[in-house]
């Protein structure tokens, strides 16, 4: 183990190695972490020490210079970590499986994440990261962000409020990079503003009070600063040379080449220049490890030498060397490397189907299975009211058809063949009800009682027949009624789409499956060329509401998880001028939610226009649920030290964030 050490000639006595499981008696504001000056008043002094293979880490850091000393790497105030269990030893390797470069990675990407705020593993309290401290007008219309004196990116250049000004003013408003500002970055249809005061302090004004967008920087995978001694050199505003730059480069101006090392995207696991053999650099960053190398196989990311945490013994962290991703589509393949011990963590795209497999194999591949609460992870199945098809489009629209397909659900028995018995019906609501106080027994039990028989009447109803008597209704242009799903395994156990389409084909409706990757089953349904989408029920908890209502208003969802209705939406971003007008109640859903965004979540004021949006969401069945507060497994290595159970596994908290991926070590 590496801790701090002090002189014997030195009067102060040496910081006592205070971990969660032993505290000795050191309190802080914030659950299990202190600023460094709150860790050091019981007059204690802190010497630093390092990851004794940190140099030959940076070298492979394309770009990096030799690293001066620890102590000159961190900020003056590092953040201090207490561990788990331990102070952790150094070295290893994390070796993580997602789907692709940009399909199952981020609860990797979650390890290595960090932002401005967080939530503690409580998942109740915001506390420091990137920034020191933050505070309110008495409105919400102002925050003020207090950042780290010393913060450096990873090739040791420093960090300062510039480079978040230069994220929004020099980025998110810029046309070059997006031709219309992303509207998660607008407020009420308007920018904020966004100004650094001095070396440490940032200032967002907002036009409107936005109380939630501390929650959207605690988890979030957009991370509100960029690089600005780094990519402004792609930028004609600071550089006069860089067109010439880019056309060197064999691009077509400097736009171009700004896009290969900023994609227009806050996501951060893109295909970077690294993959695609343009160039060697790579972007600096603040996260606990950096990207390396990333090939079509996988990814190789290395400890970050100017990480700006330190353990409670004055040790940089994170202490493990090395994650290395591999890309693995297949769920066989997924699950044999589990069990034959090749895996040290694993939590994204296991579902609890595979969990008896992986629990038989745990003393084989020498790992643990546990089974967490889930938030968000309701398998919603949505179908497209604003269709290419205009006859499917027709029979979409009629709430009979949603309401009977709900009914046609035996969720009784999804619940104990899929989720082994661990979860509840239930319909699924913009709002996780786990997180908020406005989702009624009602809402939740809309329209989930297994009534095929009512099925079929509401369908009778809606005039479809079987006029052959092959079994399949035909649509009103005489045609089968045959829906094709095209799922992707990320987003749901395979085994509910097999129960859901024989459900609905003993009503009629007949529903042919196919898998696909999830960047495929992406890019069709953000085109609008699904009939039926279906994905768990994320950004619905309540600190993802709070910021994005994205799960509120069409097409339901981001684009990594997208629902209905994207024609509406095409309609309301264009100003009526392209898609499809929406009906009265979407209209309605788009003024409550600017008025809810203005509210602070838990709020009476909250929860009466919560109770609102959800009532109209119930009432016309955009998304039909199946099962909530179920399980599922997180899978780890025995060899993860400072490992500690999840209270949730939920993408809404952004996985492993709130745990404190960066403070886990390899047992020797």
């Amino acid at each position: 183990m590496f801790g701090a050490n002090v002189s014997t000639a030195h009067a102060a006595k040496t910081c006592p190695a205070a971990t969660v499981a032993d505290d000795m008696g050191i309190t802080g504001e914030f659950p299990e972490q202190y600023e460094l000056s709150e860790f050091t008043q019981g007059g204690c002094e802190m010497a630093y020490a390092e990851n004794p293979e940190i140099a030959k880490l940076n070298a492979e850091i394309i770009g990096n210079p030799d690293l001066p000393p620890v102590a000159e790497r961190l900020p003056q105030e590092p953040l201090v970590i207490a561990p788990y269990e331990a102070i952790g030893t150094y070295g290893g390797v994390l070796h993580g499986l997602s789907k692709g470069t940009e399909s199952g990675t981020s609860d990797l990407l979650s390890i290595r994440h960090v932002n401005l705020v967080r939530y503690a593993d409580d998942l109740k309290t915001v506390v420091p990261n990137v920034a020191k401290s933050w505070s309110w007008n008495d409105d919400y219309t102002v925050l003020t962000f207090t950042l780290r004196k010393g913060h450096k990116w990873s090739d040791g250049e420093p960090f300062t409020a510039e480079d978040v000004a230069f994220w929004y003013n020099d980025l998110i408003l810029n046309p070059d990079v997006y031709e219309k500002t992303p509207d998660r970055w607008l407020f009420d249809g308007k920018p904020m503003k966004v100004e650094a005061t001095d070396e440490t302090t940032v200032v967002m004004s907002f036009p409107v009070p936005s109380p939630g967008i501390l929650n959207r920087f605690a988890v979030d995978f957009g991370q509100p600063f960029q690089p600005k001694h780094f990519l402004k050199q792609f930028m004609p505003k600071y550089n006069p040379d860089a067109d010439t730059l880019a056309k060197e480069k064999g691009l077509k101006d400097a736009a171009e080449l700004l896009s290969k090392y900023y994609s227009g995207s806050d996501w951060k696991d893109v295909p970077t220049p690294l993959l695609s053999g343009f160039d060697t650099q790579v972007v600096p960053t603040l996260e606990a490890f950096i990207v390396v190398a990333d090939t079509a196989t996988g990814r190789r990311c290395v400890a970050n030498p100017y990480f700006h945490m330190v353990d409670t013994a004055g040790n940089q962290l994170p202490y493990i060397n090395v994650i290395d991703e591999q890309y693995v589509k297949d769920k066989e393949v997924q699950n044999l490397k589990i069990t034959n011990g090749e895996v040290t963590f694993k939590e994204q795209a296991i579902f609890i189907e595979d969990y008896p497999l992986l629990k038989d194999n745990e003393s084989k591949g020498d790992y643990a299975i546990d089974l967490a609460p889930t938030l968000g992870e309701n398998i919603f199945y949505a179908f497209n009211t604003t269709d290419k098809d205009e006859e499917l489009r027709k029979i979409f629209n009629d709430l009979r058809f949603r309401q009977a397909m709900s009914v046609a659900i035996n969720r009784d028995e999804i619940n104990e063949l899929v989720f082994f018995g661990q979860g509840v019906p239930m319909q699924a609501t913009p709002a996780e009800p786990e997180t908020v106080n406005f989702v009624s027994d009602e809402n939740k039990n809309a329209f989930i009682e297994y009534d095929p028989a009512a099925a079929k009447e509401l369908l009778a109803g809606m005039g479809l027949k079987d006029s052959d008597g092959d079994g399949i209704l035909e649509r009103f242009d005489g045609k089968p009624l045959v829906v094709r799903l095209i799922y992707s395994n990320q987003g749901a156990p395979v085994k509910i789409h097999e129960l859901v389409r024989d459900y609905w084909g003993k009503v009629g409706v007949r529903i042919d499956l196919k898998e696909v990757t999830s960047d495929e089953y992406r890019a069709a349904a953000n085109n609008n060329d699904l009939d039926l989408t279906t994905w768990k029920n994320d950004g619905s908890a309540a600190p993802a509401i709070s910021q994005d209502v994205t799960a509120m208003i069409p097409p339901f969802g981001d684009y990594f998880n997208p629902g209905t209705g994207f024609g509406w939406a095409a309609w309301k971003t264009s100003d009526g001028k392209d898609g499809i007008e929406p009906p009265a109640d979407v209209m309605e859903l788009y003024e409550l939610t600017d008025k809810f965004l203005q509210q602070p979540i838990g709020t009476p004021g909250s929860d009466a226009i919560g109770k609102e949006i959800v009532d109209i969401h119930v009432k016309n069945l955009w998304k039909i649920g199946t099962v909530g507060n179920t399980k599922g497994p997180v899978m780890h290595s025995n060899s993860l030290g400072n490992f500690h159970p999840f209270k949730a596994k939920s993408y809404d908290y952004y996985w492993t964030y709130p745990y404190r991926g960066f403070q886990w070590f390899i047992k020797k």
